[in-house]
């Protein structure tokens, strides 16, 4: 989410940039334009409503009309003249660190490249200027009835969702989940309102996201059945996903558990290849000890409707891998390459499912007493890791992506290394992977 903060803050900057004469200034026009807007003869104006739209805007905009987001520290002194900050600290958000510079009226918080990456008004001229701006364009839509404004009101709609998606993404990164959350679900809102009229489902989906992550799980189910409503799956199918996981928090009854297998299987069924929903079902199945067969009865339908798409049988190996069964799982995966000799997936879940069986025993290993015991252990980690190294080796001769090509060999240069004193061919297989690596 923090990479579509900073683009949603640059966008917003420009408007913010663009308020004129300050907070006492905001403050005078509104007032002049709350005053025509309850004149009877001047409140059956278009032009009343919209200017009390704008002046509502300006008055949002106001307490950071001489900052913009990329601007740095320096840039900021001159442009702010006389108002300095109070006090200075350095916080850690979401992982970040950040330079927060405290004003009167506001935080400024500057990345690590020493750039203005967010505002934060702690004092705003008037209290909810985006939702009364919001009625006042709604006012004016209303008695635009020969409908001289409507590419004005929109603009000015669609501004109002910038302003508010802004600030889902600033209270989000501040770790304030509630306030996300109330943002993001009144961008969606504003963004349908007429004669904008756009359906904003990422919004939607965001909305229920972060009532999910402040464990509001309520209200994130009635926000993502709203998401399924209007067609909106997200990447993956990951609305299934989290509704499973409302439904798994709310109701742990039986009728629960089906809501639960049903939004699954249901996802699963229109999103086959998603690692989130198959995870889901493996886990419902698992723990409810109900008979996983149905999982692969799920798979064996998406191939039926799609037989020569290799990534399926991907899914049923790491299906087959996830619930130990490692024989069916290698002739799963080297089906992929049977349909799709350039498919390089099924060579890298083969290689990993061997991989993570090594580290699994090694750890067995290391935690066993018995000399025999310990030793039969060593054996079986050095099989496993031996038999990583042939499917790994066809995944980096394949592929054409250069980051998976990294991965891959980062892998390799570890199983080589654990036998370089033992054959000649391991040492050269390490030091390439080790040259290719570095």
């Amino acid at each position: 989410m923090k990479k579509i903060l900073i683009v949603l803050a640059l966008i917003a900057s420009v408007q913010v940039a663009n308020a004129q004469g300050g907070v006492a200034g905001a403050k005078k026009a509104l007032d002049a334009a709350l005053e025509a807007s309850q004149n009877a003869k001047k409140a059956t104006k278009v032009a009343t409503w919209t200017k009390l739209a704008e002046t509502y805007l300006d008055a949002y905009n106001a307490p950071s009309a001489n900052v913009w987001v990329g601007a740095s520290e320096n840039e900021l002194k001159l442009a702010m003249g006389n108002d300095k900050p109070s006090s200075t600290e350095n916080v850690v958000l979401g992982g970040e660190q950040y330079v927060k510079q405290v004003f009167s009226n506001k935080n400024l918080y500057f990345n690590s490249r020493g750039q203005l990456e967010f505002v934060d008004v702690t004092k705003p001229v008037v209290e909810n200027a985006l939702g009364k701006a919001l009625e006042a364009y709604k006012k004016a839509y209303e008695i635009d009835t020969k409908a001289t404004k409507t590419k004005e009101i929109a603009d000015g709609i669609k501004s109002i969702v910038t302003k508010y998606t802004n600030e889902a993404y600033n209270a989000y990164t501040l770790g304030n989940l509630v306030a996300a959350e109330r943002f993001f679900e009144n961008a969606f809102s504003a963004s349908a309102q007429k004669p904008s009229a756009a359906i904003d489902t990422s919004a939607l989906y965001n909305a229920g996201f972060t009532a999910f992550s402040a464990e509001n799980y309520g209200k994130a189910k009635v926000l993502f059945e709203q998401c399924l409503d209007y067609g909106y799956f997200a990447k993956d199918g990951e609305v299934y996903v989290k509704l499973a996981d409302c439904v798994a928090n709310l109701d742990t009854t039986a009728t629960g558990k089906a809501l639960q297998k049903d939004y699954l299987e249901k996802g699963f069924t229109k999103f086959p290849q998603s690692q989130g929903l198959l995870i889901g079902l493996i886990n419902y199945y698992v723990t409810s000890g109900q008979d996983t067969e149905r999982l692969f009865t799920l798979i064996n339908d998406a191939k039926k409707n799609e037989p020569n798409n290799a990534s399926l049988y991907y899914v049923e190996g790491n299906t087959r891998a996830q619930l130990g069964q490692y024989d069916e799982a290698v002739a799963a995966y080297e089906k992929c390459a049977q349909i799709d000799p350039n498919y390089e997936y099924g060579y890298i879940g083969e290689g990993l499912m061997f991989y993570k069986q090594a580290e699994e025993l090694v750890e067995k290993a290391q935690n066993e007493m018995d000399d025999n015991k310990y030793m039969a252990l060593v054996q079986q980690f050095e099989k496993a890791l031996k038999s990583c190294i042939e499917p790994f080796e066809k995944a980096y001769s394949i592929t054409k992506d250069e980051t998976i090509k990294g991965s891959v060999a980062e892998y390799l240069k570890n199983a080589f290394y654990r036998f370089r004193d033992e054959d000649p061919k391991f040492m050269a297989g390490y030091e390439k992977y080790s040259k290719l690596v570095n």
